[in-house]
């Protein structure tokens, strides 16, 4: 258990992994958490085909630092409450030098929305008519606690019969623990090895110790027990923070609703720019992401990303309070009043 392990991910996992996916050990590389994961599949993507990257509109902010360093060209393409809009996602692919889509369909990090069946079939489709390859980040879809889950793109790919289309990356952080640093890549044979190569270049293996405690505690039939635990507290602080938001900034927000991850994302009226906002929410002891981190253009500057996975009710009505404290102080500052 204390020494080094297998690059591709402790055997026992892999095989749970795959018996609960659908498809052969094989196929599974286990990461060091999630991100590590979307570093190395980015590496080779880029590295096999040099072109555009295309993300969502906003997006996860590590991996846009991610395709930054990797002096990636990024282009954002639009949503709307439905998610990824097909039809930029269309116009784009049909411009060529694309190397790869990266997206979160499911609960989208970080404006909590989730790709429409419909749309996801579109997606798959059009991808796979121009040969672009997905990357489908898939860390929040297990903490669903409302409605049915539409399949991922993954199984899409599969169901028109094959996956070479579309990468699947996951994470037990949102639904074990996040200290565990356990992720995976289901990846086919042709990206596999590459995987493996990679991570043992950079750190031998993942953590075995935690790899063997995480298989213990999945194979004693734990994680669906578990997840229902999960589900119920995380959507009881959701209802919380919005609950809180309409007390609080009802007159000057809105605010999306998602069924499940760990996500609002907060859009301001009346002109308050919320990169200077969060300077001025720090000093009353309230802290967000502001909406330009998450976008590679530096777009949504009137929104912000709140999470509500962490905080008891109570925490998160003073949070919210704190943060119109702070939304008036700028706004008076810039001679336009209260926040409305």
């Amino acid at each position: 258990m204390l020494a080094y392990g297998p690059g591709g991910g402790y055997g026992p996992l892999r095989e749970w992994l795959a018996a609960r996916h659908g498809v052969a050990p094989g196929r599974i590389v286990v990461t060091s958490g999630g991100l590590q994961g979307i570093a190395f599949t980015f590496e080779e993507l880029l590295a096999q085909r040099p072109g555009r990257v295309l993300v969502e509109a906003p997006t996860y902010d590590r991996p846009l630092k991610l395709l930054a360093r990797l002096s990636a060209e990024v282009v954002p393409l639009a949503m709307d409450e439905e998610g990824l809009d097909p039809g930029a996602l269309e116009r784009e692919l049909a411009r060529g030098d694309t190397s790869f889509l990266y997206t979160i369909p499911t609960f989208q990090n970080p404006s909590g929305r989730t790709l429409s069946a419909g749309r996801r079939r579109q997606v798959v489709e059009l991808a796979g008519r121009h040969g672009v390859p997905i990357l489908e980040d898939d860390p929040y879809g297990l903490v669903r606690y409302e409605g049915e889950a539409p399949p991922t793109l993954y199984e899409l790919a599969v169901a028109n019969g094959g996956d070479k289309g579309v990468i699947y990356t996951s994470s037990f952080s949102k639904t074990v623990a996040p200290g565990l640093r356990v992720g995976w890549v289901d990846a086919a044979p042709q990206l596999h090895q590459l995987l493996i190569n990679a991570k043992q270049t950079m750190d031998t293996c993942a953590n075995l110790p935690a790899q063997r405690l995480l298989t213990g505690f999945l194979a004693g039939g734990h994680l669906d027990t578990h997840l229902k635990t999960q589900r119920a507290e995380y959507h009881r602080r959701k209802v919380a923070m919005q609950d809180a938001l309409r007390e609080h900034l009802g007159d000057i927000a809105s605010w999306t609703d998602p069924h499940g991850g760990f996500f609002l994302w907060v859009t301001l009226r009346g002109g308050v720019h919320t990169e200077r906002l969060f300077e001025v929410a720090l000093a009353e002891g309230v802290a967000f992401i502001p909406g330009t981190a998450l976008s590679p253009g530096g777009r949504f500057g009137d929104a912000l990303r709140l999470c509500f996975a962490t905080t008891s009710r109570e925490r998160t009505f003073e949070g919210v309070r704190r943060l119109r404290r702070a939304i008036d102080r700028v706004a008076a500052e810039d001679g336009r009043g209260d926040g409305a």
